[in-house]
Order: C-alpha cells, then sequence, then structure tokens
C-alpha cells in the first residue's frame, strides 16, 4: 500500500488520508490491507450494442464511465421505459505457463434515457458479477447474441494471444 497525501500538505494526516492499494496487498507485512482485494487485473469494458462498438472505459469502476455520466440511476427498471441498453463486462485476466488470458468475464446490463436523465442499473448485481470476474467465473449468458458478438470480437482484436490462451469456455459462451 502506498499513501497520497498532496492534498493533506500541513493537515493532520489520521483526518485526510487517500490511499491506493497497489501491487500484492499480502506481502508479508501483516499489518493493515492483508487480505484486501486487489482491482489491477480488471478492466471494464463498455458494449454499446446501439452503436456496434466496445471499448474499455476505467471510468467504470468507479460509476463514472462515459455511458453513466450525468445520469441518475434508479433500481426500478420500469422508470427507464425507453433506456437505451448497454452492457459492463468486467473482464480479468491472469497468466499461466501459456501467457497472459481471459480468465473472467462478467456482464451487467444498464439502461440510460438521456432525455430524462435517468437510468437503471442493479448495484448488487454489479458488485456480484466484478467478485465472479476476479475469481474466474464466466457470466454472460444473459446478455443478447449481438452484444455478446461486439465483445469477443473486441477481446479477439484487443489481444489476439490472450483470446487464444482462455478457456473453452469463454469462447463457446460468447
Amino acid at each position: 500500500m502506498k499513501e497520497f497525501d498532496q492534498f493533506n500538505k500541513g493537515k493532520d494526516k489520521k483526518k485526510n488520508q487517500f490511499t491506493i492499494m497497489k501491487d500484492d496487498s499480502t506481502d508479508g507485512h501483516g499489518g493493515y490491507g492483508v487480505g484486501a482485494v486487489t482491482l489491477e487485473n480488471m478492466s471494464p469494458v463498455i458494449v454499446d450494442p446501439n452503436e456496434e462498438k466496445a471499448y474499455v472505459d476505467m471510468g467504470a469502476m468507479h460509476a463514472r464511465s462515459d455511458v453513466e455520466k450525468r445520469t441518475k440511476f434508479l433500481a426500478d427498471r420500469s422508470e427507464v421505459p425507453n433506456g437505451k441498453l448497454y452492457w459492463i463486462v468486467w473482464v480479468t485476466v491472469d497468466r499461466n505457463e501459456k501467457g497472459a488470458f481471459y480468465t473472467g468475464v462478467t456482464g451487467c446490463e444498464i439502461l440510460v434515457d438521456r432525455e430524462i436523465k435517468r437510468g437503471y442499473k442493479s448495484m448488487p448485481e454489479h458488485v456480484n458479477n466484478m467478485d465472479k470476474s476476479l475469481k474466474g467465473r464466466i457470466v454472460v449468458d444473459h446478455m443478447d447474441d449481438k452484444s455478446k458478438k461486439l465483445l469477443a470480437e473486441f477481446l479477439k482484436e484487443h489481444d489476439p494471444d490472450m483470446w487464444e490462451n482462455s478457456s473453452d469456455e469463454l469462447k463457446q459462451a460468447l
């Protein structure tokens, strides 16, 4: 763990600490943060079936992707009847003897209505799917075929070797 205190000049460090978790949190020091989850190997991929594109948007890690900006999210899907469909897909990578590969891929639906600046997403689903992705699970069966195809094309083009090293389960699911 490394501390970032550029905004903390002359102030009590106990009150205004911003901690960045980096590297292996279980590196043997035995103190604060041992066993904490690291998100360094996870990236959010936005799949936009409306525009037929997929791209990485790291802002989604903190619910600040381009799709999510300037939108108030509601927990009731019926309050966003004209929402456009997007997917945030949590993609985790790992490395084995063959090299890097996509290990966890989980999709989460988002509906956004730009006119009324409202959207729908299930925060518990996002949290649970992030966890499943970190654990190497593939959860894309609820995605529409067009979105799965866009995601597969993006992952293949992003790094063909990583795609080739990935599991047959992932390739068949997409």
